[in-house]
């Protein structure tokens, strides 16, 4: 395991109209806080917010592509939701390593999720195990 504290990577990610319907049918939260215009409206949002899981899921793209990437099992996750994101809005997923455990192969990492204009929407901490494929 080649991984030291402070390693970090991102992915990037605007969330469409398209992504909130097909997370909705995905995961069958059809919440009309998502889904629609009408009554978002009259919610203290003024719009339709995107599910809180979705721009959450941006982390687990970025620990299983990014860092530490492929073989990668999360073990927890906390999350924190700081403010909504709207269909439109750009989210970038950032992890961040904040402790190596080399004899499980066990990785700590602060997760954080912001907005284009740098808003942190999501933070939290996850614990993840890179379980390399034996030959």
């Amino acid at each position: 395991m080649n991984f030291k504290v402070g390693d970090t990577a991102a992915i990037t990610k605007t969330i469409t109209d398209a992504d909130i319907h097909t997370f909705a049918d995905l995961i069958g939260d059809h919440n009309s806080v998502h889904l629609d215009d009408e009554f978002a409206a009259r919610t203290r949002f003024g719009r339709r917010i995107a599910h809180g899981m979705l721009g959450a899921s941006l982390i687990s793209a970025a620990l299983g592509e990014k860092l530490p990437g492929r073989g990668t099992v999360y073990l927890s996750q906390t999350f924190k939701f700081l403010a909504p994101v709207y269909p439109g809005d750009q989210i970038t997923a950032r992890v961040t390593v904040l402790k190596v455990r080399e004899d499980k192969n066990i990785l700590t990492l602060e997760t954080v999720c912001e907005k284009e204009s740098g808003e942190q929407v999501i933070m939290g901490e996850a614990v993840v195990l890179l379980d390399e494929p034996r030959p």
